[in-house]
């Protein structure tokens, strides 16, 4: 029984004056080897159940403080004899004495107090401190004393694993109470944490779609016109030429048109226009042969592996690493052949160019072109949003290698 909490707690308050005032019936009842007289039975009566009244009813706190219950406890044990000599049949209240010892009392102390009051109780069970002086009782009074013992330390051992394992659980429950009032706490500072990551996330997806549409400004209309200037000069300088005078004209319209087209689709965030309705390597061999024609420098491209569609982004990029490493070319390195590699590979796909034009230092610092391209920069960027890498060979006078490389996720 659980003499702390609940039904144990009220039992241990009221059942003790239960079985005093059923004995003293009995008592009254009966004259079942009646040693002390009734007016001092009475007495005693009184006295324990004085005992009782100011431990138990006026300071039921006392019950969990074990000092002074076993200050109680004592008490309980030197009224026991005397009850028993005023009636045996007080054996019935001195059966309460194992819910104080529970209470009072720890561990093997708790069963020794347990096996005392099983002793007391087998004397008033066998009829009381007279009967066991008569011959030939005591072999059935050591009897019922073992069993007494057996059946009391078990109870009290029993109440002790009860009273271990409901304190425990109490524990756990006001564990996990604690453990929620933290866990709630961490709910809310976890709603913080996740209100600004969504506005970091704000913030970095508007910095990412700014470098975008700057990467998109530098390919599509700085090239764009750089393509437009340098035909248009080209026309300047045909002058008395008037087929080629016509032909850059006619070309640098042709830019204009293409790109105000890629600038439209650019803003709606759509596929470049080489790529709508065309795979890669088809993309990638009309922007090699228009390279090609408008400045006059053999170009090609070669693919090796099995082609295989791949994301838009994917695309996309190697689609503008070439024309910006064409661009390159056209505008610093004066060359006079171009070959790229696009390579279909298990896990990646990659995109070579090669150069055999001037060439130049990748360790040097460069200045910003005319056009404020960002160059080598905007590849990089383009190919870090999509988890790709750049890797540039070149010196001066032995041309110039460029290497995209992504991975191949379709």
């Amino acid at each position: 029984m659980d003499t702390r909490h609940g039904f144990g707690r009220r039992a241990i308050r009221w059942l003790p004056y239960g079985t005093l005032a059923g004995s003293t019936v009995l008592m009254l009842l009966t004259d079942f080897s009646q040693v002390l007289p009734i007016p001092v039975g009475l007495a005693v009566v009184g006295a324990v159940a004085l005992w009782l009244f100011w431990f138990i009813t006026l300071h039921p706190q006392w019950i969990d403080r074990p000092a002074v219950m076993r200050v109680f406890l004592i008490g309980l044990y030197c009224f026991f004899p005397v009850l028993i000599l005023a009636s045996p049949l007080f054996a019935l209240f001195i059966w309460s004495g194992y819910m104080f010892v529970v209470t009072a009392l720890q561990g093997r102390r708790a069963l020794a107090g347990a096996a005392l009051v099983a002793v007391f109780s087998a004397i008033g069970q066998i009829g009381g401190f007279v009967v066991i002086a008569e011959p030939g009782v005591l072999p059935g009074f050591l009897v019922l004393l073992a069993f007494n013992v057996v059946i009391g330390v078990a109870m009290t051992r029993m109440a002790m694993s009860n009273d271990a394992e409901s304190e425990r659980r109490r524990q756990m429950v006001i564990e996990l109470g604690e453990a929620n009032t933290k866990l709630a706490a961490a709910m809310r500072e976890n709603a913080g944490l996740h209100a600004q990551l969504l506005a970091q996330a704000r913030e970095a997806g508007v910095l990412d779609e700014r470098q975008r549409l700057a990467g998109e400004i530098h390919d599509v209309l700085a090239q764009g016109l750089t393509g437009i200037v340098t035909q248009l000069e080209a026309a300047d300088a045909a002058t008395d030429r008037p087929a080629d005078h016509d032909r850059h004209l006619a070309q640098a319209r042709r830019l204009a048109r293409d790109g105000l087209t890629e600038v439209r689709r650019s803003v709606q965030a759509l596929r470049p226009q080489q790529l709508a309705a065309a795979a890669l390597p088809d993309a990638l061999t009309g922007v090699v042969d228009d390279w090609a024609a408008l400045n006059d420098v053999p170009a090609e491209l070669i693919t090796t592996g099995t082609v295989r569609p791949l994301t838009p982004e994917v695309e996309t990029t190697l689609l503008r690493a070439a024309q910006e490493a064409l661009a390159n070319v056209a505008r610093h390195a004066g060359a006079s052949r171009v070959a790229l590699t696009l390579s279909y590979m298990e896990d990646v796909v990659s995109l070579d160019v090669r150069d055999d034009g001037a060439g130049f230092d990748p360790a040097a610092p460069r200045e910003a072109s005319e056009a404020g391209g960002h160059g080598l920069t905007a590849m990089r960027e383009r190919l870090r949003r999509i988890a790709g890498t750049l890797e540039v060979e070149s010196e001066p006078g032995a041309g110039t290698a460029i290497s995209a490389c992504v991975r191949a996720a379709a």
